[in-house]
């Protein structure tokens, strides 16, 4: 939910804010000609109870089926409520302005929280919703430092920090200090008020959630994962907890692992793609193509202009050795967005493995240099693609 909820959409946008927190989730999949390692999720990571694998790890072909929802309880409301004051009358008005602020209507949560603070000035509870509302809706996404440079959420950072000074010990102002830092791309800044939280407020996921993601937003993914652990032990049921969970341990090369996160996920949310597309890659880099495809082809299915399922699954088929159909992937999610880097670069990788090609395979590479000079991936492949065409020359 975008009020309160942070998403690691995919691996590749490393890390967003909120319960739903996640980062723009697994990367979107690119190798060198010669040595084509395994696809990363396309986007990047939330939080529940691991469950037993139905996969067995013997047979890299089997699909993986999918588990009933049954099991999973439902999901717990992401806003960290502020009617918790003890002052009847002032809980009371604070409880609406937490009812409107979880149904995202900011304006009214906005006036809401107002009133409280007129009923209680000296409280710092109607600060932060006063403070929390702002900021929700002057972000139009959850995404980590999707609020950069906005003036309006830098004010009302002020208002949190004026807030703890109020009472040092209001967790929810902690919560939603670190909140805002992460929207304004401030990681690092971002984890101590978001570990004070996550003490004061140990039952909170969404606390544990942003936290994880200010964790791996700073380059510390094995601490990332305790915190994402911990917020889906506390929501087992939500998807976005479980993604951004699956997402980290992907990361972290933990892939099984990964894959029981990413099927929960799917289980919790049949309708979201990315959780497909997430899974699908994760079963790729096990090398169950059959269940690989299935969960890749249903992205599409899900949302067929989406430019990095096309690209992935383009991945998949080269991996299989399914030379033409890749290369008719990559050109459809090119044509869907030719600024996609990935996909250019995958393109060449299968277009150099044929001399005949491989001029079409260099045109590829300048797209994606043009796209960004200094990508790694891009100087790699060009490496490997002029020590081809050397090769080639041989007598």
């Amino acid at each position: 939910m975008k009020g309160s909820s942070f998403l690691l959409s995919s691996l590749a946008a490393l890390a967003a804010v909120g319960a739903v927190a996640a980062c723009d989730p697994p990367r979107e999949a690119a190798a060198p000609a010669r040595n084509l390692p395994p696809v990363v999720p396309v986007e990047l990571p939330t939080f529940g109870v691991a469950s037993p694998s139905v996969h067995d790890p013997g047979d890299a072909g089997a699909a993986t089926p999918h588990r009933p929802v049954g099991w999973f309880p439902p999901p717990k409301p992401t806003a960290i409520p502020l009617a918790r004051t003890g002052n009847p009358e002032l809980d009371a008005k604070l409880a609406e302005g937490d009812a409107a602020f979880a149904k995202e209507e900011f304006p009214a949560a906005l006036k809401l929280y107002g009133e409280a603070q007129r009923l209680s000035p000296k409280h710092p509870a109607p600060l932060v919703g006063v403070a929390r509302s702002i900021v929700a809706r002057e972000t139009p996404t959850l995404n980590f430092a999707a609020a950069k440079g906005n003036r309006l959420v830098q004010n009302a950072l002020a208002d949190l920090r004026r807030a703890l000074k109020l009472d040092p010990e209001f967790g929810p102002a902690e919560a939603e200090l670190g909140r805002a830092l992460l929207l304004l791309g401030d990681a690092p800044l971002a984890i101590d008020p978001l570990r004070r939280a996550a003490g004061k407020l140990p039952n909170e996921p969404e606390v544990h959630s942003a936290l994880g993601v200010a964790l791996l937003a700073s380059g510390r993914g094995e601490e990332a994962v305790g915190s994402l652990a911990r917020a889906v032990e506390l929501d087992p049921g939500s998807a976005p907890r479980r993604g951004n969970l699956g997402t980290v341990l992907f990361m972290r090369g933990r892939i099984d692992e990964a894959v029981k996160e990413y099927e929960a996920q799917v289980a919790l949310d049949a309708a979201d793609p990315r959780a497909h597309s997430d899974l699908g890659t994760a079963l790729l880099s096990r090398n169950d193509f059959v269940g690989a495809m299935r969960e890749l082809e249903r992205a599409v299915e899900l949302d067929p202009k989406r430019a990095t399922f096309r690209s992935n699954i383009g991945y998949a088929l080269q991996l299989q050795g399914k030379h033409t159909e890749a290369i008719a992937s990559y050109r459809e999610a090119i044509r869907l967005d030719d600024k996609l880097a990935s996909a250019w670069i995958n393109l060449a990788t299968v277009l150099a493995k044929d001399p005949a090609t491989r001029a079409e395979a260099r045109t590829a590479l300048e797209k994606a240099r043009a796209l960004d000079p200094q990508d790694p991936r891009v100087v790699a492949n060009f490496k490997e693609l002029e020590a081809l065409e050397k090769e080639s020359r041989k007598p």
